[in-house]
């Protein structure tokens, strides 16, 4: 494994100094929330190895969590969760609890990927997605978004990459970082092509519960062949508690991936799992609010593109970030600088997704609206003052 520090990470906000930043435009998740606001009360508990899997009852809350889609659908009567794929339920014992979801993804690249090894990722994409099949040594075929095609994946193209060495193509849906969706039969054409080529379909949902519409099936639903992974950290806000975890219906590759977490770490905190179970069992309570919430700070996002001329998006569907681009040329080394030091404001740059800074990823989930306007007003005027 050759190791590389992230730029994201490098230049992430807590390595920053939250102090140093007034109007945070570049966290990737609703705002960090305490144990009050969620409803948690820790009682005095035995500080124990805990079930390797991951806590049994957080465990059948996430399969809950996957079947609802095909509860719903079977109750209305409409046959299978789709025209094209019926979906299968899984059970906890399909479930995989990790220290968030940067951990199953890491559980996963590492297990099915040698040097040498083959791997197709959508690019832009959360580093970890990136960096972890480079450090084993894999070879990797890019799919490139493109914002003129709406930052839209293609199965079809997707099938094209595929190479009898490829172990699994990577996915993010609701992507980060444009917010964009697949539709349902996009998804299906891709567990087919995946199925049909013996490889898998590492798929990462951390945003599918914030999408602004139906949402998507869990992959793992529709597939042996799929790994869903997801976590608490963007749509529950409590990132601090390191809770997410992978679904997978496959139990021979169920057991290596549990081996894998066994020889990383053996267990999860079982701290960090009871305020999980109990924060995840009251999900149906506050997720309206929270996604209420987000619909306003997405409306003063989309209003404020819609005013300003010098920049352009895809809209996004889903999740709490963007990836607007500006469309002048600029010294973009100054247009950072005096978005952060002259207007207090903290975004993405492009390059943390290896893209050009002209682009950047602005989260609207975060900060307050008052927090909001301010922020982007600062991004406007900086692109002026960078302009050249």
């Amino acid at each position: 494994m050759k190791y590389v520090r992230m730029a994201m990470e490098k230049e992430s906000p807590e390595q920053m100094g939250y102090d140093t930043i007034r109007y945070n435009l570049s966290e990737s998740s609703v705002h960090d929330r305490t144990l009050a606001d969620i409803g948690v009360e820790l009682p005095d508990m035995l500080l124990f190895y805990g079930d390797h899997l991951g806590h049994p009852g957080f465990r059948e809350l996430v399969a809950e969590q996957c079947n609802e889609p095909l509860a719903a659908t079977a109750a209305a009567g409409d046959g299978p969760a789709s025209p094209g794929r019926p979906g299968t339920a899984v059970s906890a014992d399909n479930v995989l609890v990790t220290a968030g979801a940067a951990h199953a993804l890491f559980i996963v690249a590492t297990t099915l990927l040698e040097p040498g090894d083959h791997a197709v990722i959508v690019r832009p994409n959360y580093a970890t997605n990136i960096e972890v099949p480079r450090a084993i040594g894999a070879e990797i075929t890019y799919y490139d978004l493109s914002f003129e095609e709406g930052y839209r994946v293609d199965p079809e193209r997707l099938a094209g990459m595929i190479r009898p060495s490829t172990r699994y193509v990577n996915l993010t849906v609701p992507h980060n970082p444009t917010g964009q969706m697949m539709a349902l039969p996009e998804l299906e054409r891709a567990v087919e092509v995946v199925e049909s080529a013996g490889c898998r379909l590492l798929m990462d949902e951390t945003y599918r519960e914030m999408t602004y519409g139906e949402m998507l099936p869990v992959a793992a639903t529709l597939s042996e062949r799929a790994i869903s992974v997801s976590s608490l950290s963007k749509t529950y806000g409590i990132p601090g508690i390191r809770m997410g975890w992978l679904v997978c219906r496959d139990d021979a590759l169920m057991e290596t991936l549990l081996s894998a977490k066994e020889q990383i770490g053996i267990c999860t905190s079982v701290i960090d799992e009871e305020i999980a179970l109990q924060a995840f069992a009251r999900r149906h309570e506050w997720l309206p609010y929270i996604n209420g919430k987000i619909a306003e700070v997405f409306r003063v996002t989309r209003d404020w593109v819609a005013s300003e001329e010098l920049v352009e998006w895809v809209e996004p569907r889903g999740g709490v970030v963007c990836f607007p681009r500006i469309t002048v040329p600029i010294d973009d080394e100054r247009f950072y600088r005096v978005l952060l030091e002259d207007h207090g404001t903290y975004v993405g740059p492009g390059h943390w997704f290896e893209q050009s800074r002209r682009s950047m990823r602005v989260g609207y989930g975060w900060p307050t609206i008052a927090e909001l306007k301010m922020g982007l007003a600062g991004i406007s005027a900086a692109i002026r003052a960078g302009r050249v």
